[in-house]
């Protein structure tokens, strides 16, 4: 059993699985599901469609040359069996795995990067461009302390002079009180 590769996107298509075409020249198009079948129909680049192997490797977001690849060509020639043989095909396949997926991993992180370093470059330009909307956290907490003190000074004005008991001074405030509706009654009359 072979694995092979869909003629549009470039995944995987396993044994019993996809969509094969033969055209009237005998070559063989295999697709992994109806999406890449449908769009070899209607002829489109499978480099301008973004699910495809093609779109990310020519837009720079996969590892595009390597020398792992070379690996991975088919090889038609029969060759007789040998156990030994076998056996080192198959350790050096997972060794070319590990070499593989480590070098696009590396990729991957360069790429990311820089694109923390543009995306850092947009922020310090868009804070630049709109920092009157940003407000001082130490401007609230500078009008909070003005408006306390305000607020001490003005506690301290009222029993500053006399020192008095308690009731005489709720006395004193409920006096205070009739005397300000006294006024507004005179100002409703006028």
């Amino acid at each position: 059993m072979r694995i092979e590769h869909c003629y549009f996107c470039g995944s995987s298509v396993y044994p019993g699985k996809g969509v094969q075409f033969v055209r009237n020249d005998c070559k063989i198009f295999r697709f992994c599901r109806s999406k890449c079948h449908k769009n070899f129909k209607k002829k489109k680049n499978p480099r301008k469609a973004k699910h495809t192997k093609a779109f990310r490797k020519s837009a720079g977001k996969e590892l595009a040359v390597d020398p792992s690849f070379e690996f991975e060509k088919r090889r038609n020639v029969p060759v007789k069996y040998d156990r030994e043989l076998w056996t080192q095909t198959i350790t050096a396949m997972k060794r070319i795995e590990e070499i593989k997926t480590k070098r696009q991993s590396h990729h991957i992180l360069q790429r990311m990067k820089v694109a923390k370093k543009i995306q850092k470059a947009k922020d310090i330009k868009e804070v630049e461009r709109d920092l009157a909307l940003i407000k001082s956290p130490a401007a609230g907490l500078k009008r909070a302390a003005k408006e306390r003190a305000e607020n001490e000074m003005e506690d301290e004005d009222l029993d500053t002079s006399i020192k008095v008991a308690p009731e005489k001074v709720a006395a004193r405030e409920l006096s205070k009180v009739e005397v300000i509706h006294e006024s507004d009654e005179e100002m409703e009359a006028n």
